[in-house]
């Protein structure tokens, strides 16, 4: 008597159908990381051009080791998402949605911070879960460094990156790539960034940190500008998309640029 053939477990995950919303958001994060690899290639021989200055403005300096060390940084922390994403995704998991919770009691802190850790659940548990943000520890209450410190340029491990995706919010994850790969409203098409909108809106991040950084980083910016008036003949603030287009060869979120093959980091300063 012959014996079925039996299935075969590889071929059963991948007919395995990927829940909804962590396909969705593994596309935003595989458009962020082409955008990151496609910068780290770019950005070398186009930092002599007046245009990089629209650039520049928004990675808040001129100063190439360190817009390079931040795209690494940024690279990294979304190559340790997807790969937390396709773990869940393997195992059929769906994401859930978290929410930020408006404190209105909370003082506002002189500047955004996005490189420690955050306190709250996990988006983690089912479709229909949501999750709050916990209480922030004594320690949490902390004044916290600016989101924008030329000497915190320090790149966290593997092992450091993965821990971290693990326990933050999915949002607040991404807001992290976001300030790190320079992704503003303007530099992406508008599909996509409504796509950016959703997932901070829906997985913990946070708008205003966004925004103030941005802010944050265009003063930091400004300063430098002031010191050589004579070397900036061009307007950086609220570029068109032709200029977009010219700085960094597209926008964010067009097909050309989804996730390329190959690691391609930036080289951190030393």
């Amino acid at each position: 008597m012959t014996r079925p053939t039996p299935p075969d477990p590889t071929q059963d995950r991948v007919g395995r159908t990927m829940p909804e919303r962590l396909a969705a958001l593994l596309q935003v994060v595989r458009v962020l990381l082409g955008h990151g690899r496609r910068l780290v290639e770019t950005v070398p021989e186009r930092a002599a051009n007046v245009e990089f200055a629209a650039l520049a403005a928004v990675c808040g300096t001129y100063t190439l080791p360190t817009i390079l060390a931040r795209l690494q940084r940024g690279i990294l922390r979304a190559m340790a998402l997807e790969r937390y994403l396709l773990s869940r995704a393997e195992k059929g998991r769906e994401i859930g949605f978290v929410y930020q919770r408006e404190r209105a009691t909370a003082k506002p802190a002189a500047e955004p911070s996005e490189g420690e850790p955050v306190s709250g659940k996990a988006a983690s548990k089912g479709p229909g879960d949501r999750a709050e943000p916990a209480e922030p520890r004594d320690d949490e209450r902390a004044p916290k460094r600016p989101a924008f410190d030329p000497d915190d340029l320090r790149i966290p491990g593997p092992e450091e990156l993965d821990a971290e995706v693990r326990r933050r919010p999915l949002g607040r994850t991404i807001l992290s790539i976001c300030m790190d790969l320079a992704v503003i409203p303007s530099f992406c098409t508008g599909a996509f960034w409504n796509q950016i909108s959703d997932t901070l809106m829906n997985y913990g991040g946070s708008f205003p940190t966004l925004f103030k950084t941005r802010q944050y980083r265009e003063t930091s910016f400004q300063k430098e500008r002031d010191k050589k008036p004579d070397t900036w003949g061009f307007d950086w603030t609220f570029p068109p998309p032709e200029i977009v287009r010219h700085v960094l060869g597209y926008m964010i979120g067009e097909a050309p640029i989804l996730d390329p093959p190959g690691p391609r980091l930036a080289t951190a300063p030393p």
